[in-house]
């Protein structure tokens, strides 16, 4: 059975900045404020004439460079996204844009988890052999859902793409994973639908609304991370045979740089050894793992043969985790 290898990772250039202070001209705020509860110092925002897909396509060109695959090699292309240009997918966009003429493309929505729940997915179809080369991008545009009025949520949120290159090989370097869901607590985190009921013809009535900004239970999201995060990691190092002495770096989604040292400290794990990008870029959703990883690897951080714990949480609820060895 081929084994699955990660050789190249990419992310887009976002030139707009939004910085605490100039944020705190927005809503009663401050960079003192943000800073200490979150570790957020700025966030990047899409320009008016900035695309999902334009993005989307950065990310995955740079990440094409760097694993000198050419764009009519890839086999598929999984982007994971909430925030797509077009509700019925953007993927397919994406391929036109790269000139990857023999790839099928389509968008996954597992919100901030939905990184490493396309990675696994993608791992799959390359162990089966169904697929040789596969792009994964983790993309989203959250300014568009964001309530700049809501000072609880609007100072979390911000805009990114990132994406990475897996090829079959005969060394299998995806080496664990755990996948998870809960509905139960699906009303903690929402980017939620709002119907209204038109009248159509008769006593039918058909559905006419729109999406409502994100809303959050802060305190509910960051007991439910702190908690499971850790727990699924483990789980994921179990099925590896490892323990978090083999790990190298963890890379978690960047939500809250007080949720990145709470995983950290329960499973022991130096803060030095935990990738970090959360002050400059805010949280990305989909986007914030592969950024971190190509912002880590690109910086020489991470080297060919490092071992990665990486995890993903958020709404759905959901949650995973997966062990890979980068190169």
């Amino acid at each position: 059975m081929p084994g699955v290898s990660l050789v190249g990772s990419g992310s887009a250039c976002l030139t707009v900045q939004l910085s605490n202070d100039i944020l705190s001209q927005r809503v009663d705020t401050s960079d003192e404020w943000i800073s200490a509860r979150t570790g957020i110092r700025q966030r990047h925002i899409a320009a008016p004439d900035d695309s999902l897909t334009t993005l989307a396509t950065e990310a995955a060109r740079h990440a094409l460079t760097m694993a000198q695959v050419g764009a009519e090699e890839v086999d598929l292309i999984l982007l994971a996204t909430s925030t797509p240009d077009d509700l019925f997918g953007s993927a397919c966009r994406v391929q036109v844009a790269l000139g990857a003429t023999r790839a099928v493309a389509f968008d996954l929505t597992a919100a901030c988890s939905g990184f490493v729940f396309a990675l696994v997915t993608a791992a799959q179809y390359i162990r089966t052999g169904v697929f040789k080369t596969v792009v994964v991008i983790g993309a989203d545009v959250l300014s568009r859902w964001t309530d700049w009025d809501d000072r609880t949520t609007c100072v979390l949120f911000g805009d990114g793409a990132g994406a990475v290159v897996l090829r079959a090989c005969e060394r299998d370097r995806l080496l664990g994973f755990e996948l998870c869901s809960d509905g139960s607590l699906n009303h903690c985190l929402n980017l939620a639908y709002h119907p209204e009921a038109v009248p159509l013809v008769g006593d039918i009535s058909v559905q006419k609304g729109g999406f409502a900004p994100i809303t959050m239970n802060g305190r509910e999201v960051y007991k439910f991370a702190v908690s499971r995060v850790p727990e699924v990691i483990e789980k994921a190092l179990f099925r590896a045979s490892l323990t978090t002495a083999d790990i190298d770096w963890m890379v978690l989604h960047q939500a809250n740089q007080r949720i990145l040292d709470a995983v950290a400290d329960r499973l022991g794990v130096p803060l030095e050894r935990v990738i970090s990008n959360m002050a400059r870029h805010g949280n990305t959703s989909a986007a914030s793992i592969p950024l971190a990883l190509d912002e880590a690897i690109r910086a020489g951080k991470i080297q060919p043969g490092d071992l990665i714990a990486t995890a993903g949480f958020g709404a759905g609820l959901t949650w995973g985790a997966a062990i890979v060895e980068w190169g």
